[in-house]
């Protein structure tokens, strides 16, 4: 295991070639191209923006004076990480004609998906900053020291999750449809589209289930340093997810290392 780990640090510019290939992979064929990485996350805003503060049924129930930039902090990094695993899922199964070249390392090909997430979730950062000079949200500036922090934990927790659930996708073909229901609770288990206080009006066994969410925290802790006026005062709890993050990682490596060669013959 810590042999591949050496090796798999030498093959940066694999990892970086792929990573472009992907996103041009992803836009080719349209007419604005690269510019898509800009335009899904503006129009995404705008979409839960008309739902919430537009139609009726919704208007007023969310009690923020700029929701929209409120559900975005934490749409934009749940987008980035729902998607990688997704796509993880299948990237095995899809790269088999790769993974069945002796030298090949399988494990790129998860990773990649997560890379590639990441940079669109940094494309779609100025539209973030954008509608926060827009809604006129303060800036703390010293909580914005935390956001590189904030970005590796979730980077670190995606990852160690995408190696696990593309190497466990080639054996179980089923994991893929069961993930992505699996997300849509996640997703409304997460404080993205209300806050996390909220979660202490439920009752305590599901208020204490919700908050072993790691993904929680992850979202908090960008709402807390892009959103919120006062300092960043949970950093604790992101700590903890860090380290636990860290600990999956490694643990996620372990298992794909293990099963690494019973990927060619299960495709």
């Amino acid at each position: 295991m810590l042999a591949n780990l050496r090796r798999l640090v030498g093959y940066r510019a694999l990892i970086q070639s792929l990573v472009i290939r992907d996103l041009k992979a992803r836009y080719r064929g349209s007419v604005l191209g690269f510019l898509w990485s800009f335009i899904n996350p503006l129009l995404l805003l705008l979409v839960y923006s008309f739902v919430f503060l537009v139609l009726p049924t919704t208007r007023g129930s969310t009690g923020e004076p700029a929701y929209p930039v409120f559900m975005f902090t934490g749409l934009l990094p749940w987008a980035w990480f729902s998607s990688s695993l997704l796509e993880a899922s299948t990237v095995l199964v899809y790269g088999g004609n790769l993974i069945r070249k002796v030298l090949f390392p399988a494990e790129v090909l998860p990773l990649v998906t997560v890379i590639a997430g990441l940079v669109n979730f940094c494309l779609g950062l100025p539209i973030l900053f954008g509608f926060i000079v827009y809604f006129g949200v303060p800036i703390v500036w010293s909580d914005l020291l935390w956001l590189p922090f904030v970005v590796i934990v979730q980077l670190t927790l995606t990852m160690g999750l995408a190696l696990l659930v593309s190497v466990l996708t080639v054996h179980f073909r089923d994991l893929r449809d069961l993930l992505a229901n699996v997300l849509t609770l996640w997703f409304f288990a997460t404080p993205i589209l209300y806050r996390l206080k909220q979660v202490e009006a439920l009752k305590p066994a599901v208020r204490h289930l919700m908050l072993l969410n790691p993904f929680v925290h992850v979202a908090h802790a960008y709402q807390e340093v892009l959103y919120e006026k006062g300092p960043y005062v949970d950093w604790q709890y992101l700590l903890i997810v860090a380290v636990l993050s860290l600990a999956l990682l490694v643990f996620a490596y372990f298992v794909f290392d293990r099963l690494r060669d019973t990927l060619a013959e299960s495709m």
